[in-house]
């Protein structure tokens, strides 16, 4: 039987699109040095250049030591919720219990304010291809609203670089008598290759102020 969300949970597809091909950071480095004369013509300094060659796994900066026994490619390590003037409410994912703990611990949102989530993730072991974040949230069973997000494409972390923060858009909590309650979500970050690295329930309550 499926679970909650699964049939709401499943990314966008662009017609006509086709998933290129994987490489790994072994060829992305061998793709360097063939190009190290181009890069050498151009200015080192050039943000654009350097943002180009860390998408494609490209960096001077020592890897991180990786466990390997866990393969796992990409690591949710927490997700907040940012709302300005307020001190974030952060959920460490990587303690014990911390995302059974989603569905039963809901946030309190204020009516008609402005907040946005936030994610920090780790990546490992190979280049991390089309990181996409779903989310559903329903009312007494009933969806009010499904959202994709694309987060991108990620190298493995590196001592320079050893976390990744990903701020979602900024959303706006409904507001009067009627949007007022409690609300159940199921999100799950997905990437290119359809692989989910995270799947949870969570819930929140709107209500006339914060709690």
């Amino acid at each position: 039987m499926a679970s909650q969300g699964d049939e709401d949970l499943v990314a966008s597809k662009t017609d006509g699109f086709k998933v290129g091909e994987k490489k790994t950071v072994e060829e992305y480095a061998k793709l360097d040095g063939r190009m190290a004369n181009l890069f050498d013509r151009a200015d080192q300094n050039d943000e654009s250049l350097n943002r180009w060659k860390a998408s494609l796994g490209i960096s001077n900066s020592p890897a991180l030591p990786v466990d390997p026994s866990d393969t796992r490619r990409c690591i949710i390590r927490s997700l907040a919720l940012e709302v300005e003037g307020r001190q974030d409410i952060t959920i460490d994912l990587t303690s014990p219990g911390s995302v059974e703990s989603l569905r039963t611990k809901p946030f309190t949102i204020k009516e008609g304010s402005k907040f946005r989530m936030k994610a920090n993730f780790k990546v490992q072991h190979d280049v991390l291809s089309g990181l996409k974040y779903l989310q559903v949230v329903k009312r007494k069973g009933i969806r009010v609203s499904k959202d994709e997000e694309m987060i991108g494409s990620y190298p493995p972390n590196t001592e320079e670089k050893p976390i990744y923060e990903k701020k979602f858009a900024q959303d706006e909590a409904p507001s009067g008598m009627m949007a007022r309650g409690h609300y159940e979500a199921v999100s799950k970050f997905v990437d290119d290759d359809d692989v989910t690295h995270l799947k949870f329930e969570w819930s929140f309550d709107i209500a006339k102020d914060w709690k």
